[in-house]
Order: C-alpha cells, then sequence, then structure tokens
C-alpha cells in the first residue's frame, strides 16, 4: 500500500508537499480551501506553480484532495444543493488546478426526505458537475461513511447506485474508510470477516472501482454508526485489520491515507504501525 496522511496546507497549499516530506511519505491529502466555510480566496498563479515545483521535486506519486464537510449533494432544499453543487465545482476546479489525483467526497445527507430521493439527488448532482466539468481530470471518490444521521453511503449498495447512474465512470470511484465500514457494519477484524467484506465489495461495486483508503482505527463499537477516528490498533477495530491490508497484493499501489487524531508526532507513530505489519504473518 502506497502510504499517506492527511497534511496541513497552513501557510498555503504549496506548503503540503513540504509536511508530507517531513513525514517520509510521497503521498497525501489535503483540503484545497477551507473547510468550514462556504467562500475561501482564489489560488493564486505563484502558489499554484511553487505547489507543482515542490510536488515535482519531491517525487510525490500521488494526491488526493477532500471536499469541504459543508457539502451536501443530496440535500433536498433545490437553492442549498445548488450552493453544494457551486461549491465542490470549485473543489474540482482547484484539483485540476493543482494536477490533484482524486477529490473525495462524503455522498451527503437526505435531511429527512428518504434514501431513494437522497441518493438520486446526489447522482443529479454529480451529472451536472460532471457536465459542466467535461474537460476536467480528477477522479472523484466517493467515501463510505458511518451512517450517522441521514448520511448516506453506509452501505456498499448506496455507492454502487449511484456510480451505476452517472455517465463518465471514468470520473468516478470509492475510498474506504475503515473507521466508517466498521461502525456502518462491516465487520473485517478477522480473516474470514476480512475476505467477506471485501467480496461484498467486489460483487456489489466492483474493485476496480476502489481507489483509496482512509486508514482509521475506531473509538466507537462496530455497527455503531458513529464517526471517531482512533489510532492504528488502539481502537475498537484492532491491528489485525491493518495488517491484513498491508499484505493484501490487490492494494500494492493503493493509496492509505492517515485521519488519525492530529500531529506529525502521532502520524509518524501510525506510519510506524502500518510498516511494521507489512510482511508481517497477520
Amino acid at each position: 500500500m502506497n502510504l499517506g496522511a492527511h497534511v496541513s496546507t497552513a501557510g498555503g497549499v504549496s506548503n503540503a508537499p513540504l509536511n508530507a516530506k517531513n513525514l517520509g511519505i510521497t503521498t497525501f491529502q489535503i483540503f484545497s480551501r477551507n473547510q468550514k466555510k462556504w467562500q475561501s480566496k482564489p489560488l493564486t498563479e505563484l502558489e499554484i506553480d511553487q505547489y507543482r515545483t515542490n510536488c515535482a521535486e519531491l517525487e510525490i506519486q500521488e494526491t488526493l484532495a477532500h471536499g469541504s464537510y459543508l457539502i451536501n449533494l443530496a440535500n433536498p432544499d433545490e437553492e442549498k444543493r445548488k450552493k453544494s453543487i457551486d461549491a465542490f465545482y470549485d473543489e474540482m476546479y482547484r484539483a485540476d488546478l493543482l494536477n490533484i489525483d482524486y477529490l473525495v467526497v462524503h455522498p451527503g445527507a437526505h435531511m429527512g426526505s428518504n434514501e431513494e430521493q437522497g441518493l438520486r439527488n446526489v447522482v443529479d448532482s454529480l451529472l451536472l458537475l460532471l457536465d459542466r466539468q467535461s474537460s476536467g481530470h480528477v477522479r472523484i471518490l466517493l467515501e463510505t461513511t458511518a451512517g450517522q444521521g441521514t448520511n448516506l453511503g453506509y452501505k456498499f449498495e448506496h455507492l454502487a447506485e449511484i456510480i451505476q447512474l452517472v455517465d463518465h465512470k471514468e470520473r468516478l470511484g470509492v475510498c474506504l474508510d475503515t473507521c466508517h465500514a466498521f461502525t456502518a457494519g462491516y465487520d473485517f477484524r478477522t480473516r474470514l470477516g476480512y475476505e467477506n467484506v471485501f467480496l461484498r465489495f467486489d460483487e456489489i461495486i466492483g474493485l476496480e472501482m476502489l481507489f483509496a483508503f482512509h486508514l482509521n482505527d475506531s473509538m466507537h463499537e462496530f455497527n455503531s454508526r458513529k464517526d471517531r477516528h482512533a489510532h492504528i490498533g488502539e481502537g475498537e477495530i484492532g491491528i489485525e485489520l491493518f495488517g491484513f491490508l498491508m499484505n493484501d497484493e490487490r492494494f500494492n499501489n493503493t493509496p492509505g491515507i492517515l485521519e488519525t487524531p492530529k500531529g506529525p508526532d502521532k502520524y509518524k507513530m501510525n506510519l510506524d504501525a502500518l510498516q511494521n505489519l507489512s510482511g508481517s504473518d497477520t
């Protein structure tokens, strides 16, 4: 697995590759804009050029951006959904300017309508976005969710339906968050459970659509539908799952992004834990 982490862009996005270098990684994820505000300053040409230069000089392999937490492509309110669509279009535009490979987004929350209508809204939103940015290159990765509240994406079937109904399959994929999947009801703590989960994923979505992982343990128990990340091997999932992933040849070149509790020293601790599992008999 191509291990990475979500790194800071404090002081400008061009600092992200430098922060990745300090962690000893060549894959990273960023927020390309303020994830808690609707409006963000546009990227300057100088910042874009410096970011690209730093990525090239530091031999960065793959990059991901994570969409703003405000965006809800499933919102039943048309005006609010349009606001989310416009914000996500800006995310797509920024990702292309920065030559980012993948843009990760939570499918959205149906806000009390119903799941089927919520999924239909996500499909319609993505169709509009991909038509609007028909010449773009960034691949949108739908992230598995824990299913808190009315959030969609906690079932593989949700993601499969969206992908099936959206044209431009070459612009779509999935990011599997280990914490989210576990608390949504996918138990891969044992070898048998692990194989069954990915067999189901392959049957429902297709492993060829799995382009990235978010590697997180969980503070909450199995099937709790709660989302709170823990350090690798220190939560309810335990260490075995991560050993299975690190030694699964199907995912040798797949980005695995840490989103564990923050701090460079903590990231290094988690990266070491994962790297020590590579080649183990777990």
